[in-house]
């Protein structure tokens, strides 16, 4: 009887044993081959997307829909993404054995509905530098403000006036926390909360010390760019404050956008590789007058476009994160392009009449707001809210 136990106890644990090895394996991407009757090597594709439920198309071939696990031999795979009434995504991508590579992938409508936002005309839109505010003129009417996220249900989202009369040929600029906002009339300088009404007769001339407020504001944006660039590696640091003409990063502050100013190489394992990362080309010959996307997790460097654009270059292009981080908002000339981070999937989400390049995401980046007259001239451009997801 005892041996019995004892045979049953050894080969429970063979069984739990083995089990867990396949197990093991099983999650590694190890499937039979039919063919062969071998377990072999196979990568995981983690695929999903926002709306799910879209059609999972591999090299041509309808496979599962999102969001999905798919088992998938090494190789190089064309991925297509489809839903109706939204752009299709697509993307070449490598798969590696024992890896687990993630798509996550946001779906734009084909024809996203414009609605206005303002009714009174808008003119000069000025975003603040985290995206939650802009700020525009009302003609004889003040300054204005619009939150650009959404608000609880209950609550509206509706322009709120900072100050009133003409302010036809005044500029402004919001202080880097966005509280602020410093208006220029002429050779008066008020700085006023950009929360709140300060009528004109109570707004107050700091013209004489306007120079303390902008050295603190540079010290600030000076003190967060030094934050965000004292852990990256030295030769990426010296590209971004030496060797181009401006940098951005993104909101979730995981990558940074760049224009170089000059030629540069950026060597390759900066940082040590993930596994499942990037497998999209990367352009480490750093050349000038070209945009670069650099993913500071993944040590990837992405050839965004060439010298076409810059970052926020006016008066006519400019090229802006999204606030989800993956997505880059181009605005140009007649059309606005949303684009994968690394510079695919490039989507014209509204193609017509806009005052270029007044376009700025919502912070919840389903929405898009653009200055336009809907391509009256006799018209008094206004503020339209663009809902592209």
């Amino acid at each position: 009887m005892a041996k019995l136990r004892v045979l049953a106890f050894l080969s429970t644990l063979i069984i739990v044993g083995l089990f867990g090895v396949f197990a093991s394996y099983y999650a590694r991407g190890y499937r039979l081959n039919i063919k062969t009757f071998k377990f072999e090597p196979n990568g995981i594709l983690v695929i999903k997307s926002e709306p799910d439920g879209a059609s999972v198309y591999i090299n041509g071939d309808l496979k599962t829909a999102t969001n999905a696990t798919v088992s998938l031999s090494p190789g190089t795979y064309d991925i297509d993404v489809k839903k109706d009434g939204f752009f299709t995504w697509s993307k070449r991508m490598v798969i590696e054995k024992e890896i687990v590579t993630t798509a996550t992938i946001s779906l734009f409508k084909v024809v996203p509905s414009l609605s206005p936002t303002t009714f009174f005309g808008a003119r000069n839109p000025v975003t603040s530098k985290d995206g939650t505010k802009i700020a525009f003129i009302v003609d004889k009417t003040g300054l204005w403000t619009l939150d650009t996220f959404n608000f609880p249900l209950g609550f509206t989202n509706e322009p709120k006036k900072i100050t009133d009369g003409d302010l036809t040929n005044a500029s402004y600029v919001f202080s880097p926390d966005g509280r602020q906002i410093l208006l220029t009339i002429s050779d008066s300088i008020f700085l006023l909360d950009s929360g709140s009404f300060t009528p004109q007769s109570q707004r107050v001339n700091i013209a004489p010390q306007v120079s303390a407020t902008q050295e603190e504001w540079a010290t600030i944006k000076k003190a967060k760019e030094a934050s965000l660039t004292r852990n990256l590696p030295p030769e990426l640091t010296d590209i971004l404050v030496r060797k181009s003409k401006n940098f951005t990063f993104s909101p979730d502050e995981n990558m940074v956008m760049y224009t170089s100013s000059a030629s540069a190489n950026l060597p390759d394992n900066l940082i040590k590789q993930l596994p499942g990362a990037s497998t999209q080309r990367q352009e480490r010959n750093i050349q000038a007058n070209q945009t670069y996307v650099y993913d500071i997790k993944e040590d990837r460097n992405f050839l965004v476009n060439s010298s076409q654009f810059t970052v926020d270059s006016p008066p006519n292009l400019a090229l802006r994160w999204m606030p989800d981080s993956r997505h880059l908002l181009l605005a140009q000339e007649g059309q606005v392009v949303i684009m994968d981070y690394d510079g695919t999937n490039r989507q014209i989400i509204y193609s017509g009449s806009y005052m270029a390049p007044n376009a700025f995401p919502f912070t919840n980046a389903t929405k898009i707001l653009i200055l336009t007259n809907l391509g009256s001239a006799s018209s008094i451009p206004n503020l339209y809210t663009l809902t592209v997801k």
